[in-house]
C-alpha cells in the first residue's frame, strides 16, 4: 500500500491535481466576473492536462483568425465520437455565441471542473462535449458598455464577430468561417441533445432562468412530444426542486408579459433550428439581464446539472426516438414548410412578474414603461406555444443541382449531404419552378438583403442535363435540411438569403423600336395571345396606361423571352 501511494505522489498528474483547484475567475471574484477568452481555453487546456477523462482538441478556424475548440468529458476515456454514439448520448453546449452573454462560459467551466473531481455524481451513459467560446473574435473586443441592460459581469465581449455578423442568424448561410467550423463539428459530435447559452432582452419579471426549446410542433412526431411532454415537465420540476423557478422564454418587447406572449419560433437560420434539421433536441437557456451575474451564472449551472441527469435517465428512449423520427420523414409524402401560431390551442402559464405600468418619460415626454419591483405578482398568462403548418410541399424523390452552383453544392457537401453525379448527359423529366413572386428586405440583414413571402409556380418539363450534374436522394438523414434549405419557399432557403439572385435579373431585353414592329406581327399570328392581351389591358389600367410594360408582357410571352429569367434552377424529380 505504501509503494502504491509512494509511485502515485511521483506521478506528475497527481501531483498536479492534487495543488490545483481550478478555481475560476468569476469564483475569485465573489460573482463578478467573467473569464476571458485566453483564460477559457486555458483553464481547459489545464484540465485535460490533469484528468485524462477530459479531451480538450482545436477543430477549424474562425474569422478572427484564432481556432474553435471543443472539449470533451466522458468518464471512459474514449474520445471517438462514432464509438462514443453507439451506447451513450452526447449533450453539445455552445457558449459565448454573443460574448456579452457570458453566463454559459462560466457555468459550464464549473460544470467540467466539478464532474471530473467527482463533486457531482458521475454520469454513466452520457457524455458531454463544449464549445467554450465559439465566437471567439466577439469575445476578444472587450468591453463593459455595449450590453446596456445587463447586470453585470464587469466587462465582456461584443456581439458581432471578427466582421461583425451575429453568428446566431447564420447556421444556414455559413457566411463566417465560425459557422463552417460550427457546421464541421456538429457533424463530427452529432449530438443528441443541444445547449446554446444567452442572456434575454426584454421584460421585466421575478425569474432568473427561461427555457427556450426548439419548437415541438416543427420538430413533430413522438421527438416533438417527448421534447414537450417529457423533457421540458422534467427540467421545469428539478430546477423548482432546487428553488430555480423558470419559465418559457419572455418573448415581449416594450410590452408587459401579462398581456399574453407567442413561443419564439426558430427558424434553422438559429442554432437550435439548424440543429434540429437532425433530429438533434434543441433548447437555449435564457438568463434574466437584469438578475445578479453571480445568480444568473448559478443559474444555468443548476440547469446544465439537471439536463445532464434527464438525458442520462432518458438516454435509450432519446437514441430510438430520434432514428424513429428519421425513419418516420422517409414514409412522409409531403412537409411543412412554413408555419403559423395555433389559434385552437394555448397553455396557461402560471407566471411570476412585477407590475408594470406606463408614466410619462421625463426625456421624450411620452408614455414609457416602467415595471415595479415591489409590486411582484402571480398571474395566469397566456402562453401560443402551439404552432400549424402554413404551406406543406410534397417531398420529392430526388433534387437535380446544376454542377454551376458550386456554392449551394459546398454547403451540401459541408452538410455531409449525400449526391452522387450524373453519369452522362441526359434528357430528364422534372418538375421545374418558376418564381413568381417575393418581397425583398429593405435595409441590410447580416450581409445580406433577405427574401421573403416567396411563391412559385410549378410545372412538368423535359430538361437536359450534363454530365457531372449533382443528383441527391431525399431519403437520408439530412432529409429536413435539404427540404429547409431546396425549397424556395421556406423562410431560411437558400433562395431567401440570396444565392440564387442571378436569376432574377433579366439579362436580354429589347429596343422598343424595334421591337414594336415584332410584337404586331407576334399578336396578329397568335389570336389567342391578342385576346389576352386586349382583356389585360381592359382589366388593369397601370397596365394600360404604361406602353412600355404591354410591350415587354408581349415579349415575355414570346420565344424571344430568355429562359432563366425567374427560372429556379434546382429541379425536383417526383417518382
Amino acid at each position: 500500500m505504501k509503494k502504491i501511494l509512494f509511485l502515485l505522489i511521483l506521478n506528475p498528474l497527481y501531483l498536479l491535481a492534487q495543488t490545483s483547484d481550478f478555481t475560476t475567475v468569476f469564483e475569485t471574484s465573489k460573482g463578478t466576473e467573467t473569464t476571458t477568452y485566453k483564460q477559457t481555453i486555458k483553464f481547459y487546456t489545464d484540465l485535460a492536462n490533469t484528468y485524462s477523462e477530459i479531451s480538450i482538441r482545436e477543430i477549424g478556424m474562425t474569422d478572427s483568425g484564432k481556432p474553435l475548440h471543443i472539449v470533451t468529458l466522458n468518464p471512459d476515456k474514449e474520445f471517438d465520437f462514432s464509438i462514443i454514439r453507439k451506447n451513450k448520448r452526447i449533450l453539445l453546449i455552445n457558449n459565448g455565441i454573443h460574448p456579452g452573454e457570458s453566463d454559459g462560459i462560466d457555468a459550464t467551466m464549473l460544470l467540467f471542473r466539478d464532474i471530473v473531481q467527482g463533486k457531482i455524481n458521475n454520469l454513466t451513459k452520457t457524455v458531454l462535449v463544449t464549445i467554450p467560446i465559439y465566437n471567439v473574435g466577439g469575445s476578444l473586443n472587450r468591453n463593459s458598455t455595449t450590453r446596456t441592460n445587463q447586470n453585470g459581469p464587469k466587462a465582456y465581449g461584443f456581439r458581432g464577430n471578427a466582421r461583425n455578423y451575429d453568428l446566431n442568424r447564420d447556421f444556414i448561410k455559413c457566411d463566417t468561417k465560425n459557422a463552417r467550423t460550427f457546421t464541421e463539428i456538429f457533424h463530427l459530435v452529432q449530438p443528441d441533445v443541444f445547449i446554446d447559452n444567452h442572456v434575454s432582452n426584454g421584460a421585466d419579471y421575478q425569474y432568473t432562468l427561461t427555457h427556450l426549446f426548439t419548437q415541438h410542433n416543427k420538430l413533430g412526431g413522438q421527438l416533438g412530444n417527448y421534447l414537450h411532454q417529457e423533457m421540458m415537465p422534467s427540467l421545469e420540476k428539478k430546477l423548482a426542486e432546487k428553488d430555480w423557478n423558470i419559465t418559457p422564454y419572455v418573448n415581449v418587447f416594450n410590452q408587459v408579459p401579462e398581456i399574453g406572449f407567442s413561443q419564439f419560433f426558430d427558424s434553422p437560420r438559429y442554432s437550435t433550428g439548424y440543429t434540429t434539421l437532425f433530429n438533434t433536441l434543441g433548447m437555449m437557456v435564457e438568463t434574466h439581464m437584469l438578475k445578479p451575474y453571480q445568480k444568473r451564472v448559478e443559474g444555468t449551472y443548476e440547469l446544465l446539472k439537471s439536463m445532464l441527469t434527464i438525458i442520462d435517465a432518458d438516454a435509450e428512449k432519446i437514441k430510438v426516438l430520434r432514428a424513429d423520427a428519421t425513419k418516420n420523414l422517409y414514409t412522409k409524402k409531403t412537409y411543412p414548410i412554413t408555419w403559423k401560431i395555433d389559434t385552437t390551442k394555448s397553455t396557461t402559464l402560471s407566471f411570476k412578474g412585477f407590475e408594470g405600468h406606463k408614466v410619462q418619460s421625463k426625456i421624450t415626454k411620452d408614455q414609457r414603461l416602467k415595471f415595479d419591483r415591489n409590486k411582484p405578482f402571480t398571474k395566469n398568462v397566456t402562453y401560443h406555444n402551439y404552432f400549424t403548418p402554413q404551406l406543406e410541399i410534397n417531398i420529392p424523390n430526388y433534387y437535380i443541382i446544376p454542377q454551376a452552383w458550386y456554392k449551394v453544392l459546398g454547403l451540401l457537401q459541408l452538410n455531409n449531404i449525400e449526391m452522387t453525379r450524373v453519369e452522362k448527359d441526359t434528357l430528364i423529366t422534372v418538375e421545374a419552378y418558376k418564381i413568381s413572386d417575393f418581397q425583398t428586405r429593405k435595409m441590410a440583414y447580416e450581409g445580406h438583403y433577405l427574401h421573403y413571402k416567396t411563391k412559385i409556380n410549378s410545372s412538368i418539363k423535359n430538361l437536359s442535363f450534363k454530365k457531372g450534374d449533382y443528383l441527391i436522394h431525399t431519403q437520408q438523414p439530412s432529409i429536413r435540411y435539404l427540404l429547409e434549405t431546396l425549397e424556395p419557399q421556406a423562410p431560411d432557403s437558400f433562395f431567401n438569403w440570396n444565392y440564387f439572385d442571378m436569376i432574377l435579373q433579366q439579362k436580354e431585353g429589347f429596343s422598343p423600336y424595334v421591337w414594336e414592329d415584332k410584337a404586331l406581327i407576334i399578336l396578329r399570328n397568335n389570336p389567342d395571345l391578342e385576346l389576352e392581351f386586349l382583356a389585360k389591358k381592359k382589366s388593369d389600367q397601370p397596365f394600360a396606361d404604361n406602353w412600355y410594360l404591354q410591350l415587354d408582357w408581349i415579349h415575355k410571352h414570346s420565344e424571344h423571352y430568355e429562359k432563366a429569367h425567374l427560372q429556379y434552377p434546382i429541379y425536383r424529380i417526383l417518382k
